[in-house]
């Protein structure tokens, strides 16, 4: 795991809803896998190929991840609309690296993030 979970802690309690009521930010919406409940969580969304990439920075064992893979979809806020995305799967660096345009800076190595999240839109 490349980010200590406690800072994802920090993250969800005092940053999220920041980004989010700012506006700037992509925000997934997905369900808990537990609870039921609908969740929003402000991430970089990479449009690719048919979806969109998600960087990984705390590894695929975050809630929002199982959540996502459980409900296999989630729903996408991005520029003002949003997205419905299906078919969610784990992916490695060469696969995401060869997916995102050139002009996208990869993780630092330092971060040591070998995990991404693809998904594919959902027409309609």
């Amino acid at each position: 795991m490349p980010m200590p979970r406690w800072w994802g802690h920090v993250n969800k309690r005092v940053f999220n809803p920041r980004a989010m009521a700012g506006g700037a930010w992509p925000v997934l919406i997905h369900v808990g896998r537990i609870s039921g409940a609908t969740y929003r969580t402000p991430l970089d969304a990479h449009p690719v190929d048919g979806g969109y990439l998600f960087v990984l920075v705390y590894g695929s064992r975050s809630d929002w991840v199982q959540n996502v893979l459980a409900a296999d979809g989630a729903w996408l806020r991005v520029d003002g609309r949003e997205v419905e995305l299906a078919a969610p799967r784990l992916v490695g660096e060469d696969e995401a690296f060869q997916a995102l345009p050139d002009e996208v800076a990869r993780p630092p190595r330092l971060l040591r993030i070998t995990e991404f999240l693809r998904m594919d839109l959902v027409a309609g």
